[in-house]
């Protein structure tokens, strides 16, 4: 067990941008307009403080995602293996001992994250640290160890793909973020968009 959480220094962050967003026809969601700006723009305003550093993980579009100055890290299998393709890329890019990963569509990040997950993993003695809203668990909202990552990669080698059945591989501490319910928001349809965007009616008036 550490003696102390892992320092904001010693985390990157990783901007899950990497999937095909069947829902939205196919549309880049990290690029999808939500109050005026991309809704990858709201993730890297939120997340930026929290870490040492920043990275993306995407699959199309390198070039946009690129002009924000980040690095940006494509899966290292072409075909879309979900989340936990773009963490295992994340950890081979990554130059601090831990990643702290969201997805590009929940423009609502709760502003100590970091914080929480971080305290969560050294009080429970966790191997990783994963948000829940009160109800379950929120898989890609996660504090995850680089030095896991040669295990990620012989689980995806055998064919497997659900993170969840990765993470019970691990003793997985627990973060509660049931008062922060906006930021397990996400945007999955144009439509959504819209209706969420900050100042409409059931937006979130940020």
């Amino acid at each position: 067990m550490q003696t102390t959480p892992p320092a904001r220094a010693n985390i990157t962050g990783v901007i899950l941008a990497g999937g095909q967003a069947l829902r939205l026809g196919g549309r880049d969601k990290g690029l999808l307009p939500f109050g005026g700006r991309p809704l990858v723009e709201w993730v890297i305003a939120a997340l930026a403080p929290q870490v040492g550093s920043l990275l993306i993980s995407a699959n199309r579009n390198l070039e946009r995602y690129a002009g924000y100055g980040l690095p940006v890290v494509a899966d290292l299998d072409p075909d879309f293996q979900g989340p936990l393709a773009g963490f295992r890329s994340a950890m081979n890019a990554a130059r601090t001992p831990w990643i702290l990963t969201l997805p590009c569509d929940g423009p609502y990040p709760a502003p100590d994250l970091a914080a929480r997950l971080a305290q969560a993993r050294y009080v429970q003695d966790g191997d990783l640290a994963v948000a829940t809203d009160g109800q379950r668990m929120q898989p890609v909202h996660a504090l995850l160890p680089v030095a896991l990552a040669a295990d990620l990669d012989g689980y995806l080698a055998s064919g497997e793909r659900k993170i969840t059945r990765w993470y019970a591989r691990h003793r997985v501490a627990l973060a509660d973020l049931h008062d922060r319910p906006e930021c397990f928001l996400n945007i999955n349809t144009a439509d959504e968009a819209l209706r969420l965007e900050p100042g409409r009616d059931g937006g979130m008036g940020h």
